[in-house]
């Protein structure tokens, strides 16, 4: 089942390539959102830490997830 996978980042976040390389490990595919160019994702995610972790227009995480709970919610 292939699941819509959207990452919330801003520009200076680092912790969004580390989850950006476990998804690229899963070899899961994803769209890389950065907030501060597309706010609207904010008005409907109202996060307050980068990354924030959307999977089919559902906000999951936000910050770094341990990859066990990253794969339950996609299985």
């Amino acid at each position: 089942m292939n699941h819509k996978i959207e990452i919330l980042t801003t520009p200076s976040c680092g912790n969004c390539k580390v989850v950006e390389n476990m998804l690229d490990e899963l070899n899961i595919s994803y769209d890389i959102i950065d907030v501060t160019k597309k706010p609207e994702y904010l008005e409907k995610y109202p996060i307050f830490t980068a990354p924030a972790i959307v999977i089919d227009d559902k906000l999951e995480f936000t910050g770094i997830p341990k990859k066990q709970e990253l794969l339950e919610k996609l299985s």
